[in-house]
């Protein structure tokens, strides 16, 4: 670290100049990258992925790129305003590349829609919802005329996610992260360092995703993502390193060797704490899922581009601030130089004489918040979580209170035989349509052996299934589940003949099937190459163990509090937030390869200073107090900042990111306070000296210097 450093100061101006590059680019690449964006939950190799495969090439019907046209009308049952709105249909359907209108179908007294069918992907189709809109306009007889669908819908939602991100941003992380930088830096120039960190790592990693986009669907939370969690982790990685240097230079240090010894230790611990976030989200990458892997990737980017910058644009920066740029001037009078000095210390050694009482009411305490996990429910994903105010939505709203839910996100029913249209087919798809009809979580069924119901060449028909609940309710899943087990087998189709389920409900079904089935690898993967990495960082046998421990019951109270704030309707009574009997599916795995390595971050930056006085002193006592004595402010203003940021995902107006930021909120505060101030302490104080030790094999498989086992303190 010490050799790479001297050579980024040797450069520092091409190094500067590399950078301010990546951040025009970067913003200009971030202002193209909301059009490429779209969330998808298909899950490769599954019935519900065949179906939506061979509607498409068979039927030239891609469900997410459907548009429903619905109208209000008068009188849905006068025959020359249905062949109007036939018409208008018609009309409209032909300003989207393969679009196809269906047959327009009545629902209610007050209510007629139709489909636009086509083949095109989510971020295609959102960006035609405008012109089938306008295409459709109001004709004579409607009252008001709705486009919604899936790519309607992520249309009107994406500058809701822009407006939600500025004002978390603008409003909420940056003005906290502004005091507390204050707070710990004074009136300094210093203030404005880990803010051009943060601006060039989030421009620098959404740079790097648009051209991701280009080759495999995004989601639409991409940008969120990685503005917000960026702007937490770069402020956090460059609050630890300025604040070092500022000790090095206090001690004597001339500029250079200042920022070489402060990159040799809190540079070094930026390095390992970025690491073990990474990880975490790398492994997401490896799942057999698009939507998770892509996430996977966007969040592996944001520590990946912060290391990179902690190792190039971070020592460039205090060389070229210097000793004056981060002097500093104190706001209060007679604050001490070290506001720190004695208070983190006394909490240290006051918690290492009573270490088993601290231990076992911080776990409790743990346990406690970790308990409602038991009544954790997921779901695949709902339309109910999000604003009601775009058009497409009331458009989705005016169908679901006519028909149901499944009007615009139904099950499809494929069935495939040599001829479909045969007599033993064709009874066996009759008696499949009477059951389906009287299962009491179906509120319409449509079938027939011509128009969008059979495919040209005959060898497919689907049966469309609009059920009474949204497509991720668990009614909804509960009759998937009969469907493919009960409904289906029940119809006794012939031999030879295929019959798979699929549509939104299917598909949200198979999601979390497949999703859940390699989690717990997951886990297991994340917990053994993060104890390697620890291991590495702080030459170390059971320390690393301890942080693995500590850190799933954070991340266990994350999820309990995940239920009691959004299942329980606790986040509604106080805050407003949305009361919902699930859990978006995604969030518990991504929230898992998250928070292992957020919270790595503290236990690096504390235990790297416990080593350092260990290694001089060879007093566990000593060491642990030094170590939460000069960590301790600085951790609690990092976590302060991080919590910042991740409220910004509260304050938004979607559950899924409502949800995301408090589980990152809840888990870095439980971790920044209870974990890192009490438990770490404590446990220190019971293992003493076997703090240390790292065994010589061990020692050579992470390739360090081993770490004898001290001789016991008389």
């Amino acid at each position: 670290m010490a050799r790479w450093t001297r050579f980024v100061l040797r450069h520092r101006r091409v190094v500067l100049g590399v950078w301010v590059v990546v951040l025009l680019a970067g913003g200009y690449a971030n202002s193209k990258l909301t059009p490429l964006l779209s969330n998808t939950f298909a899950v490769p190799g599954t019935d519900s992925d065949r179906v939506r495969a061979t509607l498409e090439r068979s039927f030239g019907d891609r469900p997410d790129g459907s548009f429903t046209a619905v109208f209000r009308v008068r009188n849905s049952h006068d025959p020359a305003l249905y062949a109007r709105l036939q018409a208008v249909v018609a009309r409209a359907a032909r300003v989207v590349p393969s679009g196809k209108p269906t047959k327009l179908l009545v629902a209610g007294p007050h209510v007629v829609y139709g489909d636009i069918v086509s083949t095109l992907s989510v971020a295609q189709a959102k960006g035609y919802a405008v012109a089938v809109l306008r295409a459709l306009g109001r004709p004579p007889g409607a009252q008001q005329t709705y486009v919604t669908g899936a790519g309607p819908i992520q249309h009107d939602l994406d500058p809701i996610f822009n407006q939600d991100l500025r004002h978390g941003e603008l409003e909420i992380a940056i003005p906290i992260a502004l005091l507390v930088l204050v707070a710990v830096f004074g009136i300094s120039a210093a203030v404005t360092i880990p803010l051009l960190f943060a601006a060039c790592t989030i421009m620098g990693t959404l740079g790097i995703m648009y051209g991701v986009a280009h080759l495999a669907t995004t989601p639409t939370y991409t940008t969120n993502l990685v503005e917000l969690i960026g702007l937490g982790l770069a402020i956090d990685y460059s609050l630890l390193v300025v604040y070092r240097f500022r000790e090095e230079l206090a001690r004597g240090r001339d500029r250079d060797d200042a920022v070489v010894r402060t990159m040799e230790t809190a540079g070094r611990a930026v390095v390992f704490s970025g690491a073990a976030v990474a990880l975490g989200l790398l492994l997401l990458v490896a799942m057999p899922l698009p939507f998770m892997r892509m996430m996977g990737v966007a969040g592996f980017l944001i520590p990946v581009v912060s290391v990179a910058a902690a190792a190039t644009l971070q020592p460039a920066l205090l060389s070229l601030y210097g000793r004056r740029g981060v002097a500093r001037k104190r706001i209060l009078p007679g604050e001490p130089v070290d506001a720190e000095r004695g208070m983190w210390a006394r909490l240290a050694r006051q918690i290492m004489r009573r270490p088993f009482a601290f231990l076992v009411g911080g776990v409790a305490i743990l346990l406690a918040a970790a308990t409602p996990l038991l009544w954790l429910k997921l779901t695949p994903g709902s339309t109910y979580g999000i604003p009601r105010t775009p058009q497409s939505i009331r458009g989705f709203d005016v169908l679901q209170r006519a028909v149901g839910p499944g009007a615009v996100a139904p099950a499809q029913v494929l069935v495939g035989a040599p001829s479909v249209r045969t007599p033993a087919v064709q009874a066996a798809i009759g008696r499949l349509v009477a059951s389906v009809r009287r299962d009491p979580e179906v509120a319409a069924v449509y079938s027939g052996t011509h128009g969008r119901y059979v495919d040209p060449g005959g060898a497919f028909e689907q049966v469309v299934i609009a059920g009474r609940h949204d497509y991720g309710f668990p009614q909804e899943q509960a009759f998937v589940h009969r469907l493919r087990r009960t409904l289906v087998p029940a119809a006794r189709f012939p031999a030879g003949t295929t019959v798979l389920v699929g549509g939104a409900p299917g598909q949200g079904v198979d999601f979390l099937a497949r999703a859940y089935k390699y989690f717990p690898p997951l886990i297991a993967a994340v917990l053994v190459l993060t104890y390697f990495l620890l291991a590495r960082a702080f030459r170390s046998l059971l320390l690393p163990l301890k942080a693995v421990l500590l850190n799933l019951l954070s991340v266990g109270a994350a999820y309990g509090m995940l239920v009691v704030v959004f299942k329980w309707g606790v986040g509604h009574a106080l805050f407003g937030l949305y009361q919902f009997g699930q859990v978006e599916g995604w969030i518990p795995i991504f929230l898992f390869a998250m928070l292992f390595g957020l919270s790595m971050d503290y236990e690096v930056f504390i235990v790297t200073r416990m080593r350092e006085a260990w290694d001089a002193t060879h007093d566990n006592t000593t060491a642990v107090a030094h170590g939460l004595e000069r960590t301790g402010r600085i951790i609690t203003a990092a976590a302060v900042i991080m919590c910042a940021a991740f409220s910004g995902f509260i304050a938004g107006r979607i559950v899924g990111l409502q949800e995301f930021g408090l589980g990152l909120a809840v888990a870095v505060f439980v971790d920044a306070t209870l974990v890192r101030s009490l438990l770490v302490p404590s446990l220190m104080a019971i293992l003493g000296r076997w703090n240390w030790w790292l065994p010589g094999p061990l020692a050579r498989l992470v390739r360090v210097q081993p770490s004898p086992l001290a001789p016991r303190l008389r």
